[in-house]
């Protein structure tokens, strides 16, 4: 581009002019047929300037502009514009982007490009997962964003790959099973939406309700040969007592210290829980040192924090086997959600979770501030309370620790 077209590019009274421009070719217009533009914001130096320009003798004398400006803002020929510099059509197209900033693209064009790749991306899914009109459809019905759709492709072809593959026998771990289709063992985490497509994909290739709850969707995945990890995840149990001749009740009887317990020994060789005993769950392992250096001996559990499979596992264990469970939490929005989740779907008493627990704790509450509580399962002076004083009270906390470990004594 000419000296000249650069500094009409460069000069700022004009730059409303090539922004409306700017706007009209990412519109679709072509610049060869643009005949006017209408601009918003032009100051009078771009007025006069275009008018410099445009107005040739004739329109002078008869009191008349080619820039017209009226409360809509001016309205500029832009072809006549195009005679008067020289520019051809592509060259008004390299002079806007450079006195914008950015390239001309046409979104008319684009949106047409972006809805034929949406129709081929989805049309490749259908194909592929011909068996599983139900995951393709809620996967449409998500859509897909800005460049996209290469990743779509590369789950379609992942979700066909494990199709192809279930049953899985012999058995395969969830992370094999990703790196041997994807190349990446992390692919179908559960946690991620690969992973939730994958559980779509087995429950509508198996005729099953998608289930929610983690535990479930464990066992649905085992049902297809695909194994979950089940060997990191643990719960701890302290002094809980085991009737059975299992080798995972032969470890809870000999232990002399909390037993950690992973999925695998909660399902392949449960043990058999003493229905005479109340099971205590509580949210952090602190509590169980804190059992230790009491010499606590009532039975006591922990899941540590947010509920996932493992922990499931363990309290459906304790509801079929008639084991009657208590459970108790941190006083925050966290702890009482999952308190309040374990109370309705396995029937746990709450304790030191209450006004009582909080005004032991009196004037002095953990440091940490109070975050948002939830508006549902929560006993509405306890949270107005909780509101007022503004901190958590952890289990940590004595007031809370007095409750749930009294001394050996009182049993």
């Amino acid at each position: 581009m000419g000296t000249t077209w650069e500094w009409v590019a460069g000069d700022e009274a004009l730059a409303p002019l090539w922004a409306a421009v700017h706007d009209r070719l990412c519109a679709g217009t072509d610049p060869a047929a643009m005949a006017s533009v209408r601009v918003t914001g032009l100051p009078p130096a771009g007025v006069a300037a275009l008018r410099a320009w445009l107005d040739d003798a004739g329109r002078l004398r008869r009191g008349t502009s080619a820039v017209v400006v009226d409360a809509r803002g001016a309205r500029v020929p832009v072809r006549a514009l195009r005679q008067v510099l020289r520019l051809e059509p592509q060259d008004l197209v390299a002079l806007v982007e450079q006195a914008v900033g950015r390239p001309v693209v046409d979104r008319a064009r684009q949106r047409m490009s972006d809805t034929a790749l949406r129709q081929d991306v989805w049309q490749y899914a259908a194909a592929q997962l011909s068996a599983c009109p139900g995951l393709v459809a809620r996967m449409r019905a998500a859509g897909i964003g800005v460049d996209e759709g290469t990743g779509v492709r590369k789950l379609v072809d992942a979700l066909a790959a494990v199709a192809k593959r279930l049953p899985a026998d012999p058995p395969v771990s969830l992370p094999k099973l990703a790196h041997d289709t994807v190349g990446d063992p992390h692919f179908f985490d559960l946690d991620t939406l690969a992973g939730s497509r994958l559980v779509t994909l087995v429950a509508e290739l198996t005729g099953q309700v998608e289930p929610t709850r983690p535990d479930r969707i464990r066992a649905l995945l085992e049902q297809t040969g695909v194994v979950p990890d089940r060997l990191t995840a643990t719960v701890l149990l302290h002094h809980v007592q085991a009737i059975g001749e299992g080798p995972v009740d032969r470890r809870l009887r000999d232990a002399v210290a909390p037993v950690a317990l992973h999925l695998f020994d909660l399902t392949r060789t449960p043990p058999r829980l003493d229905p005479a005993q109340v099971l205590t769950v509580v949210e952090n392992p602190s509590v169980l040192e804190a059992a230790l250096a009491r010499g606590h001996p009532a039975p006591l559990a922990c899941t540590s924090g947010q509920l996932r499979a493992v922990d499931h596992a363990l309290l459906q264990l304790a509801v079929d086997q008639g084991v009657a469970l208590q459970y108790t939490g941190d006083l925050d929005g966290p702890g009482l959600a999952i308190a309040h989740t374990v109370a309705r779907l396995y029937g746990a008493r709450l304790v030191a979770m209450d006004l009582a627990t909080l005004h032991d704790a009196g004037t002095r509450p953990s440091a940490v501030l109070l975050g948002p509580l939830a508006a549902e399962d929560i006993d509405l002076q306890l949270a107005r309370e909780l509101r007022d004083v503004g901190r958590v009270v952890f289990q940590e906390h004595d007031a809370v620790l007095d409750r749930l470990l009294p001394p050996a004594s009182t049993y």
